[in-house]
């Protein structure tokens, strides 16, 4: 069944009745015993959310790739077991810690997964001038490690903790099995399974095509309607933004920048790609964190670029040059913010008014984040200097009142609500007909595929 599923796969679409019919079983008993879905044919059924009408044979290939569930080792993980497109191209796989576990059930990572939507427009790593200062700036994952789509889309195949491929002779011999190895011939060459490090490029070129196209940033939000002037915000959605981007109260536009005089959505992307330590709480529901009280992720000071490091190998041990980059993490996109829970780099919180909340009282009411109130504890003393505690609303203090209140909270998580692709405004509401992260979300029918060390 499964190989059936992965031959059909290219021909998967959207099907609004399909769905529609979907709802009903919801509701109505089922006539007859409905088969139990594997893991496999679970991640396979996901691509049915995908308009594949408009995309190229490249970048139908790399769809194919992405939901591949026989691509990791042992099988039954893919790229989109992470990175769900009904969940904006993210989710956690059906665990609830935060982070993934990987293709084996011991395998654990420390990050949580980051949505795959809009990384056409992050820049290669460098800086950007914030406040007259230099800050570090773009690259992809948490760290910046990679600069391009298509270093980004080989890593997690070798990643132990991900889908633990041993090396790239590996990986290439799963794809040259897959039905849609004759595509895969056709687009790269007749002899493209003979060279395994060609073939890797081949796999990641397809899948950064893929990740290039309107599926991925369709700029389809109720925030990007009301700038072309299609729609209009409620009142609470307006006093939102308005927080959103005022100085004195939600500061949230100093990093997650927006230009509303602007009808180009490429210059809203609701971030700077900027690296910001944000003192976040100490995770104890991850694995790692809670077996070894030493460990500790550094982040960005501990980058090793992935150019240049051969698919499999072991990552050089970071060394630290530079400590002021110790606990800086990379500013992520608000695009599509209320369905891409877990929040934070280590999926510390699952609410994202929680998530509003700390930024706001982080400084004013540290017992209400911190264990026995003391702040910063996911990084050692040496690095609290790094932390932000002057850019609002840091800059208060213990027991000051925050900038924002609750209600001014609830208006500016009512304004990320207006971030979410899909939204019709002949309906006022998301259409499910028009983006993915629009379905439905039901529970993995399965155990929890990979998702690691972004």
């Amino acid at each position: 069944m499964i190989q059936n599923l992965l031959r059909h796969l290219a021909g998967l679409t959207l099907v609004v009745p399909l769905l529609a019919g979907t709802f009903f079983l919801m509701f109505a008993p089922a006539p007859h015993a409905q088969p139990v879905q594997t893991n496999d044919e679970f991640i396979l059924s996901l691509a049915g959310y995908i308009d594949q009408s408009k995309l190229t044979p490249r970048e139908r290939l790399g769809l194919r790739l992405f939901f591949d569930p026989t691509l990791s080792e042992p099988g039954g993980t893919a790229c989109a077991s992470c990175h769900d497109p009904r969940r904006a191209f993210t989710g956690n796989n059906s665990t609830l810690i935060g982070v993934a576990q990987g293709s084996r059930p011991e395998a654990f990572g420390t990050r949580d997964a980051p949505t795959t939507m809009y990384l056409e427009h992050v820049p290669k790593f460098g800086s950007i001038q914030s406040d007259g200062k230099p800050v570090p700036a773009g690259g992809l994952f948490w760290d910046g490690r990679a600069d391009t789509l298509e270093e980004q889309a080989k890593q997690p195949f070798f990643n132990p903790l991900e889908m633990n491929n041993p090396n790239a002779p590996a990986l290439i011999a799963k794809v040259a099995k897959a039905p849609y190895a004759a595509e895969f011939r056709k687009e790269w060459g007749d002899k493209i399974f003979g060279n395994a490090d060609a073939a890797l490029d081949a796999v990641a070129a397809s899948i950064a095509a893929f990740e290039r196209t309107s599926v991925f940033q369709p700029f389809t939000s109720k925030f990007d309607y009301v700038m072309r002037g299609e729609a209009k915000f409620t009142e609470q959605e307006q006093r939102g933004l308005s927080l959103f981007t005022i100085r004195q109260k939600g500061n949230c536009a100093q990093c997650h920048i927006v230009d509303t005089d602007s009808r180009d959505p490429k210059k809203s992307l609701f971030t700077d790609f900027s690296y910001r330590a944000l003192g976040v709480a100490r995770s104890m529901r991850i694995p790692k964190n809670a077996a070894d009280g030493a460990f500790v992720d550094l982040g960005l000071c501990e980058r090793v670029p992935v150019e240049g490091l051969k698919p499999g190998a072991e990552a050089p041990t970071p060394k630290i040059t530079d400590p002021a980059a110790c606990g800086l993490f990379k500013t992520p996109t608000l695009r599509n913010i209320t369905i891409t829970a877990p929040y934070m780099h280590n999926g510390l919180f699952d609410s994202l008014r929680d998530t509003v909340a700390f930024y706001a009282t982080r400084d004013t009411h540290p017992e209400r984040w911190y264990a026995q109130g003391k702040k910063f504890n996911d990084l050692p003393a040496a690095y609290h200097a790094n932390v932000d505690v002057d850019t609002p609303p840091y800059q208060r203090r213990p027991k000051q009142r925050p900038q924002l209140n609750d209600e001014e909270i609830d208006d500016i998580v009512a304004f990320l609500f207006t971030l979410t692709d899909g939204y019709n405004p002949r309906r006022g509401g998301i259409d499910i007909s028009t983006q993915p992260s629009a379905a439905p979300v039901a529970s993995k029918p399965a155990a929890p595929g990979a998702r690691s060390d972004y």
